[in-house]
């Protein structure tokens, strides 16, 4: 009986120390998620102003520029997942290689080969596990990206897409795989193909906003070499900050849950200790009275 009560201590201790564990992760990451959702707020005016810009060129100009013109055939598709370097951050980064597990088979059944970049250490682990192929990888800070980091990503992506599908690494097409923050209880895990050009309002605006006139000097083709490398630039950046929001929420989520489990455990542990004591001060005192009468007894 003692040896029980001793484990169920042990237990209790354990869990205690893990509780304060998940405490203070939880404290970390609801620290730093308004100063992640800050970021992805900040960056909007910019990704507005640029997807506008481009929306404008695109939409207003006949001109035939490969990052503009769907190719006749696809023979060759880059997909750029993005998910976390740490763990405990309940199914955050499982739900995004689905994702992209999902999108894999889809290119595949189309006939399509696919070239494949990561972001962070769990989406590596995920190819180098199975000993499936991939390009590139890039990890650290995905809880707080750099700038640095989605320019190095996008120069990477746009060179292969500018090789021809005969040369090594040349692809027709570029997809991401990233987690939408839409809030702290919903973030959800997108695809969005971002070459050849399709330009999605990602912020709220009015369907009677009109895109603005341009006037393009010297031309047109010219101002597209210049505007879609930043454009790209731009929604890589912010699909690495939404990336980051929802990690953070995901992990902030999933160690409060955590914590009122590890408290339920300690007072399930709790109660099944007090329960042996009893049982034992029971016996005892069981053993003591069944000894009084054997002496009153003889």
């Amino acid at each position: 009986m003692g040896a029980q009560i001793r484990v169920y201590r042990q237990k209790i201790s354990s869990t205690t120390s893990m509780r304060k564990i998940f405490k203070a992760m939880e404290l970390i990451a609801t620290s730093r998620i308004g100063k992640a959702r800050a970021r992805v707020a900040a960056s909007l005016p910019y990704a507005n102003a640029i997807t506008r810009a481009v929306s404008a060129v695109a939409s207003q100009s006949e001109v035939d520029h490969p990052l503009v013109t769907e190719p006749a055939q696809i023979r060759r598709a880059a997909v750029l997942v993005i998910t976390s370097d740490r763990g405990l951050a309940g199914s955050y980064s499982a739900s995004v290689l689905k994702q992209a597990e999902g999108l894999n088979e889809l290119l595949h059944a189309e006939g399509k080969e696919v070239k494949t970049f990561l972001v962070g250490r769990k989406a590596q682990a995920y190819f180098d596990f199975r000993n499936r192929p991939y390009h590139r990888v890039w990890t650290g800070n995905t809880d707080a990206p750099e700038f640095a980091t989605a320019k190095e990503v996008s120069e990477a992506l746009l060179t292969d897409f500018a090789a021809a599908y005969e040369e090594e690494g040349g692809v027709d097409e570029i997809h991401v795989v990233y987690t939408r923050f839409k809030s702290m209880v919903t973030q959800e895990p997108t695809v969005v193909r971002l070459l050849p050009l399709e330009v999605v309002e990602e912020t709220a605006a009015s369907e009677s906003d009109l895109l603005p006139l341009y006037e393009f000097e010297p031309e047109t083709e010219q101002v597209l070499d210049a505007l879609l490398p930043r454009y790209i630039e731009s929604r890589i950046f912010a699909a690495m900050l939404q990336a980051a929001a929802s990690e953070l929420a995901a992990r902030q989520r999933a160690m409060k849950s955590a914590g009122d489990n590890a408290t339920e455990l300690i007072k399930k542990y709790t109660r099944l200790r007090n329960t042996a004591r009893q049982a034992e001060i029971t016996q005892e005192l069981s053993e003591i009275v069944a000894g009084a009468d054997a002496l009153s007894a003889s």
